[in-house]
């Protein structure tokens, strides 16, 4: 790290996705107060993350990323939380299963409230307004005041963030036993698939491994050893960032304590601008965005700005071009970081490259195009000799009703029924757990590394 960089050099950059305060005094004084408060994760939990990312940029462990498009200050309550947690450790399992590795289990949440917006401003009726631009910034009601930028949802968003997270910390202490047996879980969806008597014979077979493993070890599973579990959030808030990025005893470099692992969305990845400038020198993992526009030029400078000691485990890079668009522009990603020996761990968005608008309004994505580009990503990672290492989702714990597709074949009709996301459409928990069940076959017939 070059020595001009500070945790506020990014405010000499230009700023993308821009928040616009009205009163900055205010401002100020929630950065202060955040500055203040205890960190919400630790400098050891965060190497053990890169660590832990670097065995899977070698192919020894498999990450898994997935929770909310963008948590909501209201959905802060235990059912969500442990629900959430609940389906992103019953994915880890199958995947564990399928694919015979250890799973890094990373959730998008305790810090996702705020979100990047094509369009900044939205226009209803003839009355234009600041977008929402999630729970740490505004307030998704229509009126000018709602959606006037707001410093103390910054505040409100760290206490929520901390509460999730101390729950979480919770579950994990107590360990949830009965995530590890299938015969617990609710599987009603397999019936509905035609993939039904695969499925009942996977589940079948994973059963009986937990069940040897725990008669030979002669204790439960979960007295085992305790599952590790971290948190990651899009560093889109960068007064948020600033404000928890500090230094540590006995550690070089600062880091960013508001979570484990903060990513750079497609939209903020310019280099040269504010949000590549603040987490090019901050010591945690980090990821980036590359979508469609993302030149391969432009990732190899990337890599060099966010990892220049070519440090494994320190650079996820996450793509997102939907299931049409993958095989045209993933290659030559994967060809210039190969060519030019760049380190990084990949892992396949399937979620944003597949939103697609309906003539009501809602946006949706079809449960066929997120399986269908994530079986690309397996694909082409295999034919250029090298590894998809993990996969992102948005997802929910819950019965809503989203995206379309799936096991019970859930139509445009029925997103009405439970529609609740303020932003982008998730997987319910049925559709996520037929997505891991899936994955763990494409797993298993890639093989070991």
């Amino acid at each position: 790290m070059s020595d001009d960089w500070s945790p506020g050099s990014w405010r000499r950059k230009p700023l993308l996705q821009p928040i616009e305060y009205p009163d900055g005094e205010k401002l100020d004084d929630a950065v202060r107060r955040l500055s203040r408060f205890p960190p919400l994760v630790t400098s050891w939990e965060i190497e053990t993350l890169k660590s832990r990312l670097a065995e899977a940029a070698q192919g020894e462990r498999f990450l898994l990323q997935g929770g909310d498009c963008a948590e909501t200050f209201e959905d802060c309550c235990s059912s969500i939380i442990a629900n959430k947690l609940k389906i992103l450790l019953k994915m880890s399992l199958v995947l564990t299963f399928g694919g015979k590795t250890r799973i890094i289990r990373v959730g998008r949440m305790a810090g996702q409230y705020a979100k990047p917006r094509s369009r900044l401003e939205e226009t209803r009726g003839g009355v234009t307004l600041p977008a929402y631009r999630g729970a740490m910034i505004n307030r998704p009601e229509f009126s000018r005041e709602a959606r006037t930028p707001d410093p103390d949802l910054m505040i409100q968003a760290y206490l929520h963030a901390a509460l999730t997270l101390n729950f979480v910390r919770s579950l994990i202490h107590g360990g949830f036993a009965d995530l590890r047996h299938p015969e617990f879980w609710d599987l009603r969806f397999v019936d509905f698939s035609s993939r039904s008597h695969e499925y009942r014979r996977m589940l079948k077979e994973i059963g009986e491994a937990v069940s040897f493993l725990e008669a030979v070890a002669e204790r439960p599973l979960a007295e085992l050893g305790r599952a590790e579990f971290f948190t990651s959030h899009e560093g889109l808030h960068l007064w948020y960032e600033q404000a928890q990025t500090r230094r540590v005893p006995r550690r070089s470099g600062w880091y960013d304590l508001s979570t484990h692992f903060p990513w750079i969305g497609d939209r903020t990845r310019e280099i040269g601008a504010a949000h590549v400038e603040f987490f090019r020198g901050i010591a945690n993992p980090v990821a980036v965005k590359a979508g469609t526009s993302c030149e391969p030029d432009e990732l190899l400078e990337l890599t060099r700005v966010l990892n220049p000691d070519n440090v494994p485990g320190k650079l996820t890079v996450i793509h997102r071009f939907g299931a049409d668009r993958i095989e045209r522009h993933l290659p030559p990603l994967i060809e210039i970081l190969k060519r030019h020996e760049r380190r990084v761990v990949w892992s396949c968005d399937p979620m944003h490259g597949n939103t697609i608008a309906l003539g009501n309004g809602l946006k949706t994505r079809r449960f066929d195009d997120i399986l269908r580009e994530v079986v690309q990503a397996f694909s082409i990672h295999k034919a250029l000799d090298g590894r998809l290492n993990g996969v992102h989702f948005e997802l929910s714990g819950e019965d809503v009703t989203e995206c379309i597709g799936g096991a019970r074949g859930t139509t445009e009709a029925d997103l009405c029924r439970a529609y609740q996301s303020q932003v982008d459409p998730r997987l319910n928990y049925e559709q996520a757990m037929e997505m891991a069940l899936l994955l763990s076959r494409c797993m298993r017939e890639r093989g070991p590394t």
